[in-house]
């Protein structure tokens, strides 16, 4: 189990999760877990009207099992938990969904969202890093994004960073500060923001965001 995180907004999070199972499932079956909110239109599917993995956290009389019931199809060997409606919050749950999740056959992804947004929200997400056989961290080299990384109550295995023109902070600066390694460094690039917007990330991968990619899954 990969789970992708950020400390701050914008970074590009769900992106780099689509990417990741997406890329995944050309290998094997991969199930992709959203608790930022935003994957199913960046998949070009219809928003979902159903109860998502927030309500599985708030039923604590449905076992773990009844997360399967949850999924659905997003691409050739590729199903999604969607993140549902009500607020985030149970970390006893997600601590045991994180271990069910964990001892899976198939890959799985999370797109765990940015953390400091909600005390119990960040429960969550930390019990489910901590039950990850990897932790990822999305992150633009930016200085305050560092100083918030730093900050951050987990450390991530590896960070993927975001390339940006311009940037004084290089991919070692980021490695130095963090004590992590850079496991992908992805260029900014206009077709991957046009694949999003136009809900086709997952048949219409940009190449060079699978291959940054296709390592890390």
């Amino acid at each position: 189990m990969v789970v992708c995180w950020s400390v701050k907004g914008g970074v590009g999070t769900s992106v780099v999760s689509v990417a990741m199972a997406v890329a995944s499932a050309r290998r094997t079956d991969t199930l992709l877990i959203d608790l930022g909110g935003d994957l199913p239109a960046m998949l070009g599917l219809a928003e979902p009207d159903g109860p998502g993995f927030c309500e599985w956290l708030g039923a604590d009389a449905v076992g773990v099992e009844a997360i399967g019931r949850l999924e659905r199809e997003a691409g050739i060997r590729l199903r999604m938990v969607h993140r549902g409606r009500s607020s985030l919050d149970g970390a006893a749950r997600a601590a045991t969904a994180a271990a069910a999740l964990a001892a899976d056959a198939r890959a799985v992804v999370v797109d765990a969202g940015r953390f400091g947004l909600d005390d119990a929200a960040d429960r969550v997400r930390r019990a489910l890093l901590e039950g990850a056989t990897r932790s990822i961290l999305v992150l633009r080299p930016c200085y305050l994004a560092l100083r918030r990384a730093l900050a951050a109550p987990v450390r991530p295995d590896g960070i993927v960073l975001l390339s940006e023109p311009g940037r004084a902070i290089s991919r070692t600066d980021v490695s130095d500060v963090l004590g992590r390694p850079v496991l992908a460094e992805i260029p900014i690039d206009p077709s991957i923001a046009r694949a999003v917007d136009a809900g086709l990330l997952a048949s219409r991968l940009p190449d060079g965001l699978a291959r940054a990619l296709c390592d890390v899954a």
